[in-house]
């Protein structure tokens, strides 16, 4: 309900781009790719700081930034869709432990791009899209695992941390 209400709340300022991307829901995880103009974006992400800052009682714990993107000449999804994992997609035993954070992260990248070409393959067959996308393969799921490794990564900042570091100006030494 939180992620449907942002959503309709951008759509429904016309000074933004429209909001599109994938929320995949899973028994404990979310992972949410929102496409969109920069202020849509940033506005994301300070509400989900504002979230975060409501302690225990907040409706969504843990939330990590890991990706921010700019200029990206085209998007990977049309609409806005919702994917829900019916049972816990796993890995490898200790596959991710293995890898660097950046590893990790592209993994997750690539598994999204995949889901992304697969629901625009059934949108190009298909007249009713969001059915089809409920049903996605569980090989185009982000593992379980992987999203808890992402979780506990320290390279991976908190939205309150990303705006610090984002909207802080950076102070070269005019010496330099």
């Amino acid at each position: 309900g939180y992620h449907r209400s942002f959503v309709e709340n951008a759509l429904e300022d016309h000074s933004r781009e429209p909001v599109s991307g994938l929320l995949l829901l899973y028994s404990s995880y979310i992972c949410h790719v929102v496409e969109s103009c920069s202020s849509t974006i940033h506005l994301f992400i300070r509400d989900l700081a504002s979230l975060q800052n409501q302690g225990h009682s907040a409706l969504l714990q843990e939330i990590k930034v890991l990706v921010v993107a700019y200029n990206i000449p085209t998007r990977l999804f049309p609409d806005w869709y919702v994917a829900t994992a019916a049972s816990p997609v796993t890995c490898p035993q200790g596959s991710t432990q293995s890898q660097s954070t950046a590893e990790v992260v592209a993994e997750c990248l690539t598994l999204l791009l995949k889901a992304a070409a697969c629901i625009q393959s059934v949108e190009d067959d298909s007249e009713d899209t969001h059915e089809s996308v409920h049903a996605l393969a569980p090989e185009l799921l982000i593992p379980a695992e992987t999203i808890s490794y992402l979780f506990n990564a320290e390279e991976c900042a908190s939205p309150e941390d990303f705006l610090r570091i984002y909207l802080s100006p950076s102070q070269p030494a005019l010496d330099s």
